[in-house]
């Protein structure tokens, strides 16, 4: 899907995109998106992708209110806007309420939150569009949330079956993110580590078919390098730090309390405490490697730009009109001094303001790139945006201390407060970024004018930094974010409930790191040896990038991420055989079309279901903020780790059992069974030609 990709509207066409209806809907959209995806997010540690339910509620409420003659570029602005506000929500609460786990904040402070996700989220959009072009039109990466977004929108244009086909598998996902998330019937995730002998041996999946979709859209390659880095950090890494350091016995809770673990506890905080910062480590030396590699093209699309901009280029068709790169550049400079007088006032120092703010311009750039690029191939869901702002929390943390307290002798609170300021920056820009190119991935797709995208995203950003602050403030009244800010008003005498303290996982991390580089115990053998891994990986001719993420990720993520990836590679190869009556070397023309509708067959289910389960995620949100989790409404209990199984089988059969009806009738009288057997068969000889060594 390259240069030569023909969108569902076509560049000559000029259909109505950024109406006054859109921008109203958008916007409240937008707002409530924030607001839901902030409390998710803080309260199990992760959000969920707005635009997929931003699309499908704009074509309800687009045809709700009788309008006729609504176009597909309309609903995709809509959801462009609304999913802004998300992603700037997942930057905030990754790292805001960090300072109350540190103790620098008492409370939420609405202006300096305004603020931070205003920059962070202008600079993210700035910047990807520059490296729109790169990502989505030369290299032509999956963004599989971007694609399935595009499902929605055609399907809900054109009607007929591609329409029936979505429904019924929008309200499977519903059904299943109900049953799982809602009512947790059964378990979300289902993991163990036992020992074996002396080695300890960890299993495990998250029961999410929006998952399992992501995996079949972006196909086995990708998905079999994000479960090799999975395999790599909990196969190897983990056991072997507990072989050599020992396992840990106990655990201490947030009053103080110690406790003892089970073995997969102890797995997990070894995994969270060590093996993750290898993932951190593998993360930035791939980042450098992806965009060295791609140092020609980025500036080629820079100098193509600004010679349109001066009059001296081609100029581009529509469906490739980017805002003007001048004024680009200069909106980056502004945010740049704005950043610089931000810094300024909250620290008081010049010196250490222009450090910051020249630093947060490059690291901006640099994550904004590699937070496009993760999200073409995981999704802008599953972008490691907390390992990003890890990585910015160390170089940051380096120049803040060699200038605020070698050359200043700032105060160690000040410290962390001058370090944290431009890693949510950094951490919303990285979000924003994902997002960004998730939307144009969907444009391109779709026909629309990526000037006229980018400018939604632009109010998007706006509306979301303006809404967050006070969202914040509330949960912090109604709920308190983090069980340390809670434990300390606790000790501080105040009538608080720490038992219904919202964890904000990813915050606690953050600070605690931040505390843990000025308290001289930073983890810096693990970035390191995950930065000879990236190097050993890029040596091998491997994509380093996925291997990263799957380091830094869970294994249970991976793992139906895979499944995806293999059943879409069992699916497309069973129609080549049923073509050609056997597996070639390469398939006929006529196969490779039969491939291409299963394949999309099964894209269409995908998107479905990643609907499905996105839009139950949000109404689930919606009945935790304005009443109670809907667990908690009958008290049903949960079913134990095979019924979960089984169930989470059952649907991911129900895909496969809709996704092959597209297959070809077998000229030999094969069935899906045999189908299957071949093309695995198949797939281990070339697997074991491909890794034998040469004589």
């Amino acid at each position: 899907m390259g240069l030569d990709y023909e969108p569902y509207v076509s560049a000559e066409k000029d259909l109505p995109e950024l109406t006054p209806r859109v921008i109203v809907i958008g916007v409240i959209l937008g707002a409530v998106m924030t607001a839901a995806n902030a409390y998710l997010g803080m309260l199990v540690g992760m959000t969920v992708s707005a635009s997929i339910p931003a699309a499908v509620m704009s074509m309800l409420i687009l045809r709700g209110l009788n309008f006729k003659d609504v176009s597909i570029l309309e609903n995709n602005s809509v959801q462009t806007m609304a999913s802004a506000g998300e992603s700037l929500a997942a930057g905030i609460i990754f790292t805001i309420p960090a300072l109350l786990v540190m103790g620098v904040w008492s409370d939420i402070n609405w202006l300096d939150t305004f603020i931070i996700a205003f920059l962070g989220g202008v600079l993210g959009c700035m910047f990807t569009i520059a490296l729109r072009k790169v990502f989505i039109v030369e290299e032509a990466l999956p963004y599989p949330e971007g694609v399935a977004c595009k499902e929605v929108l055609v399907s809900g244009e054109e009607g007929g079956g591609g329409l029936v086909a979505i429904v019924y598998a929008l309200i499977i996902g519903a059904i299943f993110g109900w049953v799982v998330k809602g009512m947790h019937l059964t378990k979300h995730m289902v993991h163990r580590a036992f020992d074996l002998g002396a080695a300890r041996v960890y299993v495990g999946s998250e029961m999410s078919i929006a998952l399992f979709s992501v995996g079949y859209i972006v196909g086995l390659r990708i998905a079999s390098f994000i479960f090799l880095g999975g395999v790599l950090g909990f196969g190897i890494l983990v056991p072997l730090y507990g072989l050599i350091n020992g396992w840990p016995a106990f655990k201490v809770n947030h009053l103080g309390e110690v406790l003892p673990v089970s073995p997969t506890e102890a797995f997990m905080i070894i995994w969270n405490e060590q093996i993750r910062f290898i993932g951190v480590g593998a993360m930035v030396v791939g980042g450098v490697y992806t965009l060295w590699s791609m140092r020609k093209t980025i500036l080629v699309g820079f100098k193509k730009a600004l010679d349109f901009n001066d009059g001296e280029g081609e100029i581009p068709i529509r469906t490739e009109l980017d805002l003007d790169m001048r004024k680009v550049l200069v909106v980056c400079a502004v945010i740049t001094v704005l950043t610089f007088l931000f810094y300024w006032w909250k620290t008081g120092s010049i010196l250490l303001a222009l450090v910051g703010a020249g630093f947060l311009a490059v690291a901006a750039f640099f994550f904004s790139a590699v937070a496009g690029y993760i999200a073409g191939v995981v999704g802008s869901s599953n972008s490691p945006v907390s390992g990003m702002t890890i990585a910015t929390l160390l170089f940051t943390a380096i120049l803040v201390w060699l200038v605020g307290d070698v050359i200043l002798g700032m105060p160690e609170q000040d410290l962390m407060f001058a370090t944290l300021i431009i890693a949510a920056v950094v951490a919303v820009n990285a979000a924003i970024a994902g997002d960004v190119m998730q939307d144009l991935k969907t444009g391109h797709m779709v026909g629309a004018t990526p000037r006229k995208q980018q400018i939604a995203e632009l109010i998007g950003v706006i509306v979301g930094a303006i809404v967050i602050g006070p969202v914040l403030w509330l949960l912090n009244k109604a709920f308190v974010i983090t069980k340390t800010h809670c434990s300390r008003l606790l000790a501080e005498g105040q009538d608080v409930d720490c038992d219904t303290a919202l964890l904000a996982p990813q915050a606690e991390l953050i600070g605690s790191i931040i505390q843990a580089v000025f308290g001289g115990s930073l983890n810096l053998p693990m970035i390191t040896l995950g930065a000879i891994i990236a190097a050993i990986i890029i040596w091998r001719k491997m994509p380093v990038m996925s291997v990263a993420i799957g380091i830094y990720l869970p294994l249970s993520l991976s793992v139906p991420i895979v499944i995806g990836g293999l059943v879409s590679y069992v699916v497309i190869h069973s129609a080549y055989r049923r073509v050609d009556g056997e597996l070639l070397e390469e398939p006929s023309q006529e196969a490779k079309d039969a491939g291409e509708e299963v394949s999309a067959r099964g894209v269409l289910l995908g998107a479905g279901f990643i609907a499905g389960e996105s839009l139950m995620g949000v109404l689930i949100a919606f009945f935790i903020v304005t009443w109670k989790a809907p667990h908690k409404w009958f008290g049903l209990g949960t079913l134990g780790d095979f019924w979960s199984l089984l169930f989470y089988a059952w649907f991911i059969g129900v895909f496969i059992f809709l996704a092959t009806r597209a297959l070809p009738k077998s000229r030999d009288g094969s069935n899906l069974l045999t189908d299957t057997a071949a093309v695995l068969t198949d797939g281990c000889r070339k697997f074991l030609k491909a890794v034998k060594p040469p004589r």
